[in-house]
């Protein structure tokens, strides 16, 4: 096992591994920029280290400096959390040519699955269901406006190096597809350096639904269960649960199956296999691959009592799995809602500010709060606006969802605004209590008449 690993992160999830790591009775390194002098991350860790300037670029994305903290305090290993770091295969693999454990897959992994259109083959190759699509990168209008009217419309543009809701753009007719196809490459080089786009039909409106997997370097791969995570404004999950009420055990173990396959590919650590489900039709196909941990991971950390963090970390350091498949027991239901410094009535603008005043609702059975933020801790405007996530576990949906009103009731952030109350009235909303929701929802339904009733 590791003595000593450094946290390429910050905010909640830097928290949340040094925590872990705690537990297993190894050190931890926090890095930290400048506008983190005070956060709550470099408090908790053994040691801390600033490495650079406020913008990411200068510090939580500046590779050098992150290598360089390391080896001067002697960690072991790394762990990028999510974002920043997290899916960068060049980062993976200057870990490993320094000697430094990357706590995640191999940068020949990361890039497999990171790009989509590799993904896309190794899932075919693996008896994975894919979306109809292009079968590889498409780098001009002129191509896109051929696989559209091969495939038929609606269709969905992708960029095929990126994530978290960049260079996406939905197009229903062709007329709009050049407009779509050049906006979406632009924005895509812009934020990862590559334009190169794919297209596929669009499954729309789905089940957004993803399954947790480990894998160790011993070829054991087990999955935790699925995640609904539906309910999304502008492709950002805005409140995920498990397992998924959309899902019989028939249609769970199904997919659970696929997920293992898609990852037997030489996946090493925790990832995530995603898939759109047709309800109409019941037919599941596979959406993209993350290669790090998620946001969500608390909620299927309830219902299983696996800690995902720690695994990670164990399997990291040469470990075997000590669970396997049939150990894993779906109990309960669990609910997360991501708590951000946003204003939902101007637009969710981001409400950066000084808290003045904190209570987190921690307490009772089956209550968790992950975050970083302490009364007259003051949040950055640099960085993402998620502050806090309220996670609850019951023994079913129904008690789950009570647990939740009543956390964020109690939940209280004074000195800045937050969207605390837009998920009040979301956990609330007939629709939603029912489950009877998909990815159209929360844009198409619930906003419009949110917005109309704030505004």
């Amino acid at each position: 096992m590791f003595r000593k690993i450094l946290i390429a992160n910050r905010g909640e999830i830097a928290v949340r591994i040094i925590r872990a790591a705690r537990e297993l009775g190894i050190a931890t390194v926090a890095i930290y920029s400048t506008a983190d002098k005070e956060a709550l991350h470099t408090m908790l860790a053994d040691e801390a280290i600033c490495i650079g300037p406020a913008r990411s670029r200068d510090s939580y994305l500046n590779m050098n400096a992150i290598i360089s903290a390391a080896v001067v305090t002697g960690a072991e290993a790394i762990h990028p959390g999510f974002g920043f770091l997290s899916e960068n295969s060049t980062f993976a693999t200057l870990c490993r040519e320094v000697g430094i454990s990357f706590i995640g897959p191999s940068g020949e992994v990361m890039d497999m699955m990171g790009d989509k259109i590799n993904a896309r083959t190794q899932m075919i190759q693996a008896n994975v269901p894919v979306i109809p699509g292009s079968d590889g990168e498409i780098m001009t209008a002129d191509e896109a406006l051929a696989v559209a009217t091969e495939i038929g419309y609606p269709v969905m543009l992708k960029a095929s190096a990126g994530g978290g809701g960049k260079g996406i753009r939905k197009v229903e007719k062709a007329e709009d597809l050049v407009d779509a196809f050049e906006s979406a490459s632009s924005e895509a080089k812009a934020a990862f350096g590559n334009g190169a786009m794919y297209l596929e039909r669009v499954i729309y409106p789905a089940r957004h639904i993803e399954v947790q997997i480990l894998a160790d370097q011993f070829g054991h791969v087990i999955h935790l269960g699925e995640r609904d995570c539906s309910l999304q404004r502008n492709n950002q999950k805005v409140l995920e649960e498990a397992p998924s009420i959309a899902i019989g055990q028939t249609l769970r173990e199904k997919i659970g199956q696929a997920a293992v396959r898609a990852a037997a590919v030489g996946y090493e650590n925790a990832g995530t296999i995603e898939f759109l489900l047709d309800e109409a039709s019941g037919q599941f196909y596979f959406m993209e691959m993350n290669t790090r941990v998620q946001v969500e991971h608390p909620v299927t950390e309830f219902v299983t009592g696996i800690d995902i963090v720690k695994e990670q970390i164990r399997i990291a350091a040469g470990q075997e799995l000590n669970v396997r498949q049939e150990d894993i027991v779906i109990q309960g239901h669990a609910i997360e809602c991501r708590i951000n410094a946003e204003n939902p009535a101007l637009n969710f603008a981001p409400s950066p500010g000084k808290i003045s005043n904190l209570y987190l609702p921690s307490g009772g059975v089956g209550v968790r709060v992950d975050s970083a933020v302490y009364s007259g801790y003051t949040i950055p405007p640099y960085y993402d606006s998620m502050i806090a996530k309220v996670i609850v576990h019951g023994a079913n949906r129904f008690e789950a969802l009570m647990k939740m009103q009543r956390a964020l009731y109690e939940l209280e952030i004074d000195g800045l605004v937050t969207n605390t109350d837009f998920q009040l009235d979301l956990i609330a909303d007939r629709r939603v209590v029912a489950g009877d929701y998909d990815t159209a929802y929360l844009m198409e339904e619930f906003l419009p008449r949110y917005c109309e009733e704030v505004g």
